[in-house]
């Protein structure tokens, strides 16, 4: 093969690359995959995604297929050493704003399965495993890929109109960008443990933040028989012994014996909160943990990488095929890190309520949350930051997804990852519609619960675009042609 052309070339085929392949894939993009690792690793890591992430797999096409690999959250809880509880997030139980669970619980290999598979049922999407990016030279009509086999280190060369980073902390693509880190302050290492019970043990059902200022440690009921522990390192430990069995049975001993699990993994983690300052060199982007970092302690890691890859595939689409300007990838950092940084900033306050390890200062902890009330962790949605959107509430919002009068989800009626107008029936003539199918927007008549929820923005129509923010709303039919028209005079951005 030599110095092929793609669209885009991915580097790294972990969740947050594989959900971007295959978003590019949907819409019909010549892609690369550049991935280290032979074969999909068989071991846990991230276990938690939330609804909003649900609801944009159901748009890759994605639902059915995690359905039954996936459970809703028995909920989580801030719990300190008397055993009361300072925070809780509720059960996810029934339908949440985005139409499924508002949490879910997963084990990772049976995601990236699922995901990998769909994304290479495209027939633009090739992936070549085993093998690494060694460097990446840009010109002004795109980038060379100097690529090593590792099985015997023999050079490839690729060529794509744009590279995205999807390569975790130690990205090259980042580095090649030359991107530094906004600090958030949060560096500390933890011991996470996943086990497989060989017999029924009596533990929560609930995610369970043990607050305790001699031993910080974390519980999840993750899918299955599987279970995981995160336990924090303290002075004293010696890290290159922790991860042995001995070492892992003695902190396990509050919840299990030896022959009540087998051990499947334990590794040492520097939890990091972290967000780069540039993602984006000219043709070079960054996303996922390449492009920010949050602790584990909302769950949310995995989640800010799928809404990159959400928010960055459309516009990556649009700019390849030379229907809208470059300078529309700009909007993808301006939009997502001021979105991520909310979930991470969050993260941090949560995380220095369980890392908190004086004594005296977790009695003070203790006094306040438990005179104040017990307090809800809800599920974040902020908005995005300045981009490609009207800018004033509800544009830059996620909109929730919604049951029509003939039973379906508003995503199902939209039909894929594509522009959208809400509205009302009365504002919907057919003139409008056939120069929203002309310019590629799907229409959708407001009614059932839709209805009562753009009533709700105050709105009689919003656009949304295809990762379900809004571009913006109209009061009225004169409003609603002054938010279109400039869109449909430069109808080929959407298509």
């Amino acid at each position: 093969m030599t110095d092929p052309r793609f669209d885009v070339a991915i580097v790294g085929y972990g969740p947050t690359g594989a959900t971007l392949a295959l978003l590019l894939g949907m819409q019909g993009l010549r892609v690369a995959v550049v991935e280290r690792e032979p074969d999909l690793l068989p071991l846990p890591r991230a276990v938690h995604f939330d609804g909003e992430v649900m609801r944009l797999f159901e748009t890759a096409g994605l639902a059915d297929a995690l359905a039954s690999r996936i459970r809703p959250s028995g909920g989580m809880r801030y719990v300190n050493t008397a055993g009361q509880v300072m925070l809780e997030r509720p059960p996810a139980v029934g339908a949440g704003a985005h139409g499924w669970a508002n949490n879910y619980l997963f084990h990772q290999p049976d995601l990236e399965y699922a995901l990998r598979e769909a994304a290479e049922r495209h027939a633009g999407v090739q992936v070549l495993r085993a093998h690494e990016v060694k460097a990446l030279e840009q010109d002004p009509g795109g980038v060379r890929l100097a690529v090593a086999r590792l099985a015997d280190g023999a050079a490839l060369t690729l060529r794509a109109g744009y590279v995205v980073g999807c390569c975790g902390a130690r990205s090259i693509v980042r580095q090649a960008i030359g991107s530094d880190h906004d600090d958030l302050g949060l560096h500390q290492p933890w011991l996470v443990v996943d086990v497989v019970l060989e017999r029924d043990v009596a533990l929560p059902e609930q995610t369970v933040q043990y607050c305790d200022p001699a031993r910080p440690a974390t519980f999840v009921k993750v899918t299955g028989r599987r279970r995981r522990w995160e336990i924090m390192l303290m002075p004293g430990d010696v890290a290159e012994d922790m991860t042995r069995p001995e070492s892992v049975w003695r902190l396990l001993a509050p919840w299990l014996r030896p022959g009540d699990a087998r051990i499947e993994r334990g590794a040492l983690y520097t939890f990091h909160s972290l967000v780069a300052t540039r993602w984006r060199d000219r043709r070079l982007l960054i996303a996922g943990d390449a492009a920010h970092q949050t602790p584990p302690f909302l769950g949310q890691g995995m989640c800010a990488g799928v809404r990159d890859a959400a928010n960055l595939a459309w516009k990556l689409a649009r700019v390849a095929r030379g229907h809208a300007p470059d300078a529309l990838l700009d909007t993808y950092q301006s939009e997502r890190a001021a979105h991520a940084r909310v979930f991470i900033e969050t993260a941090v306050r949560l995380g220095n309520i369980i890392q908190t390890t004086d004594p005296a200062v977790a009695a003070a902890r203790d006094r306040r949350f438990l005179e104040s009330g017990k307090e809800e962790i809800a599920n974040l949605s902020p908005p995005l930051g300045p981009g490609f959107h009207a800018g004033t509430a509800p544009a830059g919002e996620v909109f929730p997804q919604p049951r029509l009068a003939d039973g379906r989800r508003l995503d199902a009626a939209i039909g894929g990852y594509r522009f959208a107008l809400l509205a009302e029936p009365a504002l919907l003539d057919p003139a409008l519609g056939a120069r929203c199918a002309a310019s590629g927007i799907a229409t959708v008549p407001a009614d059932g619960e839709a209805a009562a929820r753009l009533a709700q923005t105050g709105a009689r129509a919003l656009l949304l675009r295809p990762d379900r923010y809004v571009y913006g709303g109209a009061r009225d039919g004169a409003a609603l042609r002054a938010l279109l028209e400039p869109l449909f005079t430069r109808a080929e951005v959407l298509q």
